[in-house]
């Protein structure tokens, strides 16, 4: 059983985090509504930004984990685009007609690594077998949720792969989005977490104790498009400027990956 401090640094978390996965788009939405990836957040905060600077008009962003996202779009929430964190969330929506196939793009990519908080001197090298549960002790691993959020899916998966799931299924601190994870590892209340690059580059609360492989998961890509339906005469144009230059440039000052590729 998880202790009471830990039960209650948990829940401190998830309040924090409240506006990531609790809030759909505000009702009065003066431009096209953007559903994203929660490890998107502080980088398209600065493209939505930049794109009101340039066109003097309002996006507004809303962000959760990629599974719920993708429900709420699935129940009929107003969104005008949906940035998914993996391809599986993206072609969940395809399936069920829910989203502009032609408009799709892979947009980003992104990797996933092992982080502690900034102060620990914890070392180790990503490989088969590698000591993860000798490492946590008795403390626990922060990932977000290991069978709906894509980062955790991708954590579980690398984890499998190199052999040493079975050690750490048990010592898992599971959230609803990849921020909460690292929320959890920067105020120093999980010892380490799995969580993407480009969180960690966010967060001066951790450092990057190593990445894993990339052939220990799937690729991590970016899926963006149109949600079907979509009636807000600006967001093809801002779903265009995700593939801009300046957007590119925020992008990768950001830690990811830029791939821009149409299906």
């Amino acid at each position: 059983m998880p202790s009471p401090r830990f039960v209650t640094a948990v829940r401190r978390v998830l309040l924090a985090t409240a506006i990531l996965s609790a809030s759909v788009a505000p009702a009065l939405a003066e431009g096209p509504t953007v559903f994203a990836a929660a490890s998107l957040k502080d980088v398209l905060s600065s493209i939505a930004e930049a794109w009101k600077t340039e066109t003097g008009k309002q996006a507004t962003l809303s962000f959760a984990g990629s599974s719920a996202i993708a429900r709420q779009i699935e129940e009929g929430a107003p969104a005008d685009i949906f940035i998914s964190a993996d391809l599986a969330w993206m072609d969940h929506l395809d399936g069920k007609g829910l989203i502009d196939k032609a408009t799709r793009v892979d947009l980003l990519g992104n990797a996933i690594v092992l982080v502690s908080p900034k102060d620990s001197d914890v070392t180790t090298t990503i490989a088969k077998g590698f000591p993860l549960a000798d490492l946590l002790g008795d403390g626990r691993l922060a990932i977000a949720n290991v069978d709906a959020v894509p980062a955790g899916v991708y954590g579980k998966a690398a984890l499998e792969n190199l052999g040493v799931w079975d050690g750490v299924k048990d010592k898992l601190a599971q959230s609803e989005n990849v921020r909460a994870a690292l929320l959890l590892v920067s105020r120093g209340e999980a010892p380490l977490g799995i969580v993407y690059a480009t969180d960690a580059k966010a967060d001066p609360g951790v450092r990057v104790v190593a990445t894993f492989p990339e052939q220990s998961h799937a690729p991590i890509v970016y899926p963006a498009a149109l949600v079907e339906g979509s009636s807000d005469p600006d967001a093809r144009a801002f779903l265009a400027f995700l593939s801009s230059p300046q957007a590119s440039r925020l992008f990768t000052e950001a830690g990811f990956t830029v791939l821009g590729a149409t299906n």
